[in-house]
């Protein structure tokens, strides 16, 4: 179905929501519960809820005792490789108490980018949701190097959702929204509705996330936003700690107009 406004939230059939590893990950690992609850209410009303969690590294980190995001490859893989069991453990902890079960899904660019991956990796993802399993989806960091140069999973994020045919796209940040300036800067305005194909011309975007732990902002968030528009999924960008009003359906954070039809990986990709 083609989701036309906030309030049509609710009766989304497939929702895809994207979280950064600053929002769950050193002092706001608080927000996972709050944000498990919110998935599960959309998930008793029949949803099918994906969730793309950013935050292996950023967990692994102070297991390896870093004070900082590893700026070298093999570093930052081990923080992946540990950090990624301990963010699905807490997750699952989470789930446990509405009786919800997990899945992991790890992916790279390459699995969506070739026929046969793809074709396995939405097979998996349609079976886990018909088994109303919950699937957790993340970058392989252990082993996509470019991913791991890249950055962030909002793009990863809109991936997803055109591949399940989602018809919500939900990215989640510190931030309540996109504005027309990085939102401590005097003058800057909340953007509420971005309809398709606006380029949003004049608007100052940053690309940079909060220090030493994420590595997206508003620029990785539009251009995903952008990825599934034009797949034919609606998008609602806001702050992590509002994600029970935004599943709600409530009137927060900027919304960008899906694409009247439903396109193509590669057709969309052309519009970022």
């Amino acid at each position: 179905m083609t989701l036309r406004e906030r309030a049509d939230i609710p009766s989304a059939r497939r929702v895809v929501v994207k979280v950064g590893s600053s929002s769950i990950s050193g002092e706001n690992a608080g927000q996972i519960a709050p944000l498990v609850e919110a998935l599960a209410a959309a998930h008793e009303r029949g949803t099918e809820v994906v969730l793309v969690s950013s935050g292996a590294i950023a967990t692994g980190m102070p297991y390896l005792k870093l004070d900082e995001r590893p700026t070298d490859l093999a570093t930052q893989q081990a923080a992946a490789s540990v950090g990624q069991n301990l963010l699905v453990v807490r997750y699952q902890d989470a789930l446990d108490r509405f009786g919800i079960i997990a899945g992991q899904v790890l992916l790279t660019a390459g699995d969506l980018e070739n026929s046969t991956p793809r074709s396995n990796a939405q097979r998996a993802m349609d079976r886990l949701l018909a088994l109303r399993i919950l699937p957790i989806v993340n970058e392989n960091d252990t082993v996509a190097t470019h991913e791991i140069r890249f950055g962030d999973n909002d793009r990863l994020a809109a991936l997803v959702a055109e591949l399940i045919g989602a018809d919500l796209l939900v990215l989640l940040s510190d931030v309540d929204a996109l504005y027309t300036k990085p939102p401590h800067l005097e003058g800057a305005q909340r953007i509420d509705h971005v309809p398709f194909g606006d380029e949003l011309a004049g608007i100052e975007i940053g690309s940079v996330g909060r220090a030493g732990v994420g590595t997206g902002g508003a620029e990785t968030k539009v251009s995903a936003a952008r990825i599934a528009a034009g797949a034919g999924a609606a998008v609602l960008i806001t702050a992590t700690p509002l994600v029970t009003e935004a599943l709600a359906g409530a009137h927060i954070g900027t919304w960008f107009d899906a694409a009247p039809e439903r396109h193509t990986t590669a057709e969309a990709t052309q519009l970022t």
